[in-house]
């Protein structure tokens, strides 16, 4: 107790430590200018774009990334930003400098379509207009320092080496950014025995050589002007580069507080200064090394738990993990234009992680019953899948009581937002439909297959399937998937979860599932894409078995193309949509025996000249006596169901997990 007693105190000090630190050596504010003659309105969606984009900045500070542009928005509500850090700061305090000046260029700045910011280590600015690679000197600010011995201002060695510096510094400069992409250069020259002059140029690294060149010499021109009324430093801050002069070595250290105490200070010696300094960097240093090592003890016992759950599958787990962060960065905290989704598991946003690619993201609700445990368990599972016909996981989160899972974009949104819209099921062609069939039969056979695991979905449905940019069908949500051994046949559970008419009975009944249990929700949700209509509610007595009876008694009959969509009587080929109506009527034949493979449907749907067996009366085809079982079942049990027929762009409509 005694020692974590003393632990605590040592952190608490060295925290207070380090907000007097940050006080006294962080981001050193100089100047902001705002545009006046172009404002935008408040609550605007160039505002919203502006925010966007200013969070995306500051996110977007990792190591070593000194520069970044990006944009958000686009046409008249586009708005243009980048950051450059100065070339010698630490990355801590890189990332502190942006974060501030964000946030001050907002304050300052609150209508403003055009801005920037200048502190000692960093410049910020955006605009309405297209700003990146071009060079610009306008708005600029300029800082002198007329401290210091008038003999050595006027005398003639000051002005030589001054000279000498910025004959030199825009070349340099502009080498830098052939050489290392930074545009960050420095010189030194003697002025005599006792005093050196320090100079700092750098441009932006989006310039070409010669803008760069030109730049900063037209910035040091400006010195000239600064020089003849004595000044012992200056600075010259344009919005494509900036450039800088000290008597003493400024861009050596970290901390920056050397020119604040300089100006406020008088005549202050080098020798303190350096002192200063040091003891700031060394007591930041201890804070670091103090929070660190915290950290990093924190992060292995997190990372030992893991393994000890997840054995060496949390490798798996660890390179899939964003921070919570990064995730409302990327959907402008969770904002309702973002929202792309809702349903009884929670809401999905658009987002754009730093890399810019579009994901989807899946926010679980905060009352979802499914555990830690289970959430990792369907991440490991679903990150096994690779297959062009299921959507791909990006990563998830787990933060703060947050559950997120992340997900490549799919922009057509589910097929039963086409296939039931009065409207929008016209825009899906016979011949859609039918590669739509045969991509969702590839992608179940590869859960049942294909894949290094063997999965059973339970809950196929066109709410669950996707269509992209090529109207190829990807199917997501496995938070009900379960996986068993390659050999087994059937598994058991005593909660009954999916959404019904899709179940098969055995699994609405009996709570017994198996392949047989996909293929008959897949046999149900041919009959609905070759129809255009739900499985329940669209014909005579609004049964649940009323679509398998309906189809049932059109192909007895003799009369298939009574069920086809009227939408498709000019487009359709027939031989192909009796085989899908063959293959549906198999796939839901009451017996599990009597149901095809998912592997012989993938050989009927390639194969043209393949035979196939004539179906048998489909389940719940019996007047009812099925469904009224099947009530029976679920008023007894209390078994939990998902009825919602929501779509979205990436739903996914999960209700639990229960791993193996």
């Amino acid at each position: 107790m005694i020692i974590r007693s003393k632990l605590s105190l040592t952190l608490f000090l060295l925290c207070t430590l380090s907000l007097t630190v940050t006080e006294t050596s962080a981001s050193v504010f100089n100047n902001v200018s705002c545009s006046s003659n172009k404002t935008f309105t408040p609550n605007s969606t160039f505002n919203t774009n502006l925010n966007t984009l200013l969070s995306y900045l500051s996110s977007n500070v990792t190591n070593n990334v000194r520069f970044f542009n990006a944009t958000a928005g686009k046409d008249s509500n586009a708005v243009y930003g980048l950051y450059m850090c100065r070339g010698d700061v630490p990355f801590a305090l890189c990332r502190e400098c942006v974060g501030f000046a964000t946030l001050t260029i907002a304050s300052s700045c609150p209508t403003s379509k055009e801005a920037v910011i200048w502190y000692n280590e960093c410049l910020l600015r955006y605009s309405y207009r297209l700003i990146f690679s071009k060079m610009e000197e306008r708005p600029r600010h300029k800082i002198n320092i007329p401290l210091g011995d008038p003999l050595v201002l006027h005398s003639n060695g000051f002005y030589t080496a001054l000279g000498s510096i910025f004959d030199e510094l825009p070349h340099k400069a502009a080498l830098a950014l052939a050489e290392s992409n930074n545009g960050y250069a420095v010189k030194q020259e003697n002025t005599s025995a006792s005093v050196t002059l320090y100079g700092l140029a750098q441009c932006t690294p989006d310039l070409a050589a010669g803008d760069c060149i030109r730049c900063v010499t037209d910035a040091a021109a400006e010195f000239v002007k600064s020089c003849c009324g004595g000044s012992i430093g200056a600075s010259v801050l344009f919005p494509s580069c900036i450039v800088r002069y000290e008597t003493y070595p400024f861009y050596q250290h970290s901390g920056t507080s050397a020119p604040t105490m300089i100006k406020r200070g008088g005549n202050i010696g080098t020798e303190v200064i350096v002192i200063v300094v040091v003891l700031v960097v060394v007591l930041v240093m201890l804070f670091g090394f103090g929070y660190c090592f915290i950290r990093i003890k924190a992060r292995k016992k997190r990372k030992a738990g893991d393994r000890e759950k997840f054995g060496p599958e949390h490798t798996v787990l660890e390179s899939l993990e964003f921070d919570l962060v990064t995730i409302e960065a990327a959907t402008n905290n969770f904002s309702e234009d973002r929202r792309i989704g809702k349903g009884g598991y929670g809401e999905v946003y658009k987002g754009i992680l730093p890399n810019r690619e579009e994901v989807a993201v899946k926010r679980l609700s905060t009352n979802s019953k499914q555990g830690a445990e289970e959430f990792k368990n369907e991440v490991l599972l679903i990150a096994k899948l690779q297959h062009k016909n299921l959507v791909r996981l990006v990563g998830f989160c787990q933060e703060d009581r947050e559950k997120i899972l992340i997900y490549e974009y799919v922009p057509n949104k589910s097929l039963d937002h086409f296939l039931f819209d009065s409207q929008k099921h016209r825009q899906l062609t016979w011949s859609e439909r039918f590669k739509i069939i045969k991509g969702i039969a590839r992608g179940i056979l590869y859960l049942h297959e294909d894949s290094r695991l063997k999965i059973i979905h339970r809950d196929i449905k066109p709410s669950n399937v996707l269509l992209d940019n090529g109207i190829n069908p990807k199917i997501s949500d496995f938070g009900m998937a379960r996986m068993v051994a390659t050999d087994q046949i059937q598994g058991c559970t005593n909660r009954v979860v999916g959404t019904y008419g899709y179940m098969s009975p055995e699994y609405a009944m009996h709570g017994q599932f198996s392949e047989k249990s996909d293929v008959f929700s897949f046999g149900v949700m041919v009959l609905e894409i070759i129809s255009g209509k739900k499985n329940s509610c669209y014909f005579e007595s609004c049964r649940v078995d009323d679509l398998l009876s309906y189809a049932w008694n059109n192909w007895r009959d003799e009369s298939s193309f009574q069920l086809l969509d009227p939408t498709l009587l000019e487009s359709y080929v027939p031989n192909e949509v009796e085989k899908c109506m063959q293959i549906g009527l198999l796939c839901v034949q009451e017996n599990p025996d009597d149901r095809p493979t998912m592997g012989t449907i993938v050989s009927y749907l390639s194969n043209p000249s393949l035979e196939m067996p004539f179906p048998l009366e489909p389940a719940f085809f019996m007047h009812g006596r099925m469904r009224r079982h099947s009530a029976e079942h679920e008023s007894s049990s209390g078994y939990s169901t998902n009825r919602s027929s929501l779509s979205s762009v990436n739903k996914m409509s999960t209700t639990a997990f229960f791993p193996r």
